[in-house]
Parts: C-alpha cells; sequence; structure tokens
C-alpha cells in the first residue's frame, strides 16, 4: 500500500484495540492527554487516555484547556511539547567515568536501553518537524547516535488536522493540515470515525491486527472534506514571498528594535519549537572527585552564553538574538539543512509571554523592505 491509500475505517473499539495492541508488543504508546491544565504528550495506558471531547483555545501568549460539543480524540491544536521531547530529550547522560582504588579511570557509554516508541496523534506540521530533524540530527557528518537509535525504533501514527487554533499557519509553510509522508499509519478523525491510510509495511501489519472495515467512498470523501475545511480556517499564514531573500534583506531592518523592545529573550520559542536542536553539554561531579558525568541539554540561541567566545558574547543584544533565531529559521536553514527550519505549529507564538507573532513580525519585515524598495525606485 501507498501512503496515500485510504484502506479502512476504524470505530472507538477499534481505536481502543490499536493502543492495546501496541502495548501488548512491548511498545511504549505516547500520545496526547489531559493533564495539569494543558493537553500534553505522555505516555499511554490505553485509548481512554486520550483527551476525548476536549480543546484548546489559544492566541498570541495565550493558551486555555476547554471543553467541547462531542467527544473528538484529536480537536485540539498542538500544545507546550512536540515530539522531540522523547526522540531529542533535554538533557540525556553521554558518558560517566570513575576512578578505581588503583587510581585507573574508566568510561561507560550513557547509552540507556532505547524505547520502542509508538506515538500516537503526530500532527501533519509535527511529521514534518521530524523529518526536519531527522536531517539535522542523522544527515550529517557528525550524527546523533543516541536520536538515531530512538528514531529508527519509533513508529509514528499520524492524526490529520481538521480543527486547526488560532495560531497555526502550517498552510503557508507547506506542512499539513494533510499527512503527505512519513508516517506508519494516518489517522483522520471524522464524526466519531477514524479513516486510516498506510505508509509502510509496519503500518499494514498492525492495522491487520485490529478490528475495522474497509472505506468506502463517503467516508474517504468526508475524511478529505474535512481536512481541506481545516485548510481554509487556519488562523495565520506567512506573507507569500521568497523569505530566504526577505530575511537576507532585512538584517538592516528597523523592525528588530520594535521586536527587541518587547521580546524577554527567556528562550520559550525554541523550547517548544518542534526543529530548534541546539545543544550544549555540562560535567556533573560527585563530592569525592571519584565519579564524573557529562550531560548533553537543551541550549538557545536566545541565552547570553549561547554566542559567548572569548572575551563575550557574539549576540550581546536581544536585537541581535531574535534576528538570529529568526534569520536561521525562514533563511540560512536552507543553506544548512535544504529546508526551512519552520513548519508553522504555532507553539512559538502561543507559548510566547510577550504574545510576539512570528507571523506579524515576518510581515512587518516585508512591509518595511517593501517601502523601502519603492523609495529607492
Amino acid at each position: 500500500m501507498t501512503a496515500t491509500t485510504a484502506s479502512a475505517v476504524l470505530d472507538r473499539d477499534g481505536l481502543d484495540a490499536l493502543v492495546a495492541t501496541l502495548v501488548a508488543r512491548g511498545r511504549t504508546v505516547i500520545g496526547p492527554t489531559v493533564r495539569d491544565g494543558a493537553i500534553v504528550l505522555a505516555e499511554l495506558a490505553s485509548a481512554d487516555d486520550l483527551p476525548f471531547g476536549w480543546g484548546v483555545e489559544l492566541d498570541a501568549g495565550r493558551y486555555r484547556l476547554v471543553r467541547r460539543a462531542g467527544g473528538a480524540a484529536f480537536a485540539h491544536s498542538a500544545g507546550p511539547q512536540s515530539w522531540k521531547s522523547f526522540l531529542h530529550p533535554s538533557r540525556e547522560r553521554l558518558w560517566s567515568a570513575d576512578r578505581t582504588p588503583e587510581g585507573d579511570v574508566s568510561f561507560t557509554a550513557g547509552e540507556p536501553e532505547t524505547p520502542s516508541y509508538a506515538f500516537l496523534g503526530v500532527r501533519p506540521c509535527d511529521l514534518r518537524a521530524i523529518a526536519i530533524q531527522d536531517r539535522v540530527l542523522t544527515g550529517g557528518r557528525y550524527a546523533d547516535t543516541g536520536y538515531g537509535r530512538r528514531r529508527d525504533k519509533a513508529l509514528l501514527i499520524a492524526a490529520e488536522c481538521t480543527e486547526p487554533g488560532a495560531a497555526c499557519f502550517c498552510v503557508s509553510t507547506g506542512a499539513g493540515p494533510a499527512a503527505d509522508a512519513g508516517y506508519d499509519l494516518a489517522l483522520t478523525e471524522v464524526a466519531g470515525h477514524f479513516l486510516v491510510r498506510v505508509g509502510s509495511e509496519e503500518g499494514a501489519e498492525l492495522l491487520d491486527q485490529v478490528p475495522h472495515h474497509t472505506a468506502g467512498p463517503d467516508s474517504e470523501s468526508a475524511a478529505r472534506a474535512a481536512v481541506d475545511a481545516a485548510r481554509d480556517r487556519m488562523g495565520r499564514s506567512l506573507p507569500p514571498v521568497d523569505l530566504r531573500d526577505l530575511m537576507g534583506a532585512s538584517l538592516d531592518a528597523e523592525r528588530w528594535d520594535d521586536v527587541a523592545s518587547r521580546c524577554l529573550t527567556c528562550g520559550n520559542c525554541t523550547m517548544v519549537c518542534p526543529t530548534c536542536f541546539c545543544t550544549t553539554t555540562e560535567e556533573v561531579t560527585d563530592l569525592t572527585g571519584d565519579h564524573t558525568e557529562r550531560w548533553q541539554r537543551w541550549d538557545s540561541c536566545f541565552d547570553l552564553d549561547f554566542s559567548y567566545v572569548h572575551g563575550g558574547p557574539v549576540r550581546a543584544s536581544a536585537r541581535g538574538r531574535y534576528r538570529q533565531w529568526l534569520t536561521h529559521k525562514l533563511s540560512t536553514w536552507h543553506d544548512q539543512f535544504d529546508t526551512s527550519g519552520c513548519v508553522g505549529c504555532g507553539r512559538c507564538i502561543a507559548w510566547c509571554p510577550a504574545g510576539i507573532d512570528i507571523t506579524e513580525e515576518v510581515a512587518a519585515l516585508d512591509a518595511e523592505h517593501t517601502a523601502h524598495g519603492t523609495e529607492t525606485d
């Protein structure tokens, strides 16, 4: 089967069986669930843990969990986490070293047993983000072996977007709302049922193990209509211009001073972004000095010390750090990885405490660039 073949329909019992089958196979099933006033990603014991009947209201700097009519499981926008929390964890031990009584030093690789993940409910924007991180973390000369091990064992079950949030803009990045590639199974939730498309041999074999029935034309048509409607209701969009050229031509724009006056340089946008990948290392020792560990942890280009070299940081101002983040994300990622670093999930908008909107900032840069171009002409 191909990644575009509609093959089956699951009802609620079928979804229950899908999760139960994954658990029985030893998979650690991760999916959305309600906890701490948000829809978060966590381990699921059964399909009952999914957020049936919950949705979210969000905007720039605002996120609220709300009850909604109906019992949909995937009628919510992206929460505060992305799947990189599991594939590229925020903190990971690389190795440890111990001094023996004889004075020798022994090293142990920090490679715990790799979980066999099954990700349930991966949004199309996050599918694209995972594909980007695959390229970044495993495609170069210095591959992240920990990421590679976790990614190789992960099974991806997508959930196409039928109810985009106010902060979503995946249409303008080409990352949704339909799932186009990279999944093992893709679900489209319509009226309490789930149309299933198969994207891999493993996905086909898994589907064979759960109760389902063949999808008919009406089911396929309803699923396509729901996704198309979501495309038309996207809350935001990036301006339809060449963003690589725009960012390169906007290095001296006055808009950077405007956004810097509002930006707290807290790094929230990089922490919630599903593609940001920067890390640093730290050494942790015990009081005796006989044991030490090296840990890798997330870092952010908004951190003043991130660009520190002998004599001080390269980007000491909020203006410089915000410009670095946005220009890299939308422009120079292409030079490094042949892709944009933005998938339009809207997390950076919703979880910015100052309510800074990336689409608004890019539109302002475009307007300023156009105005200066007109004056020059």
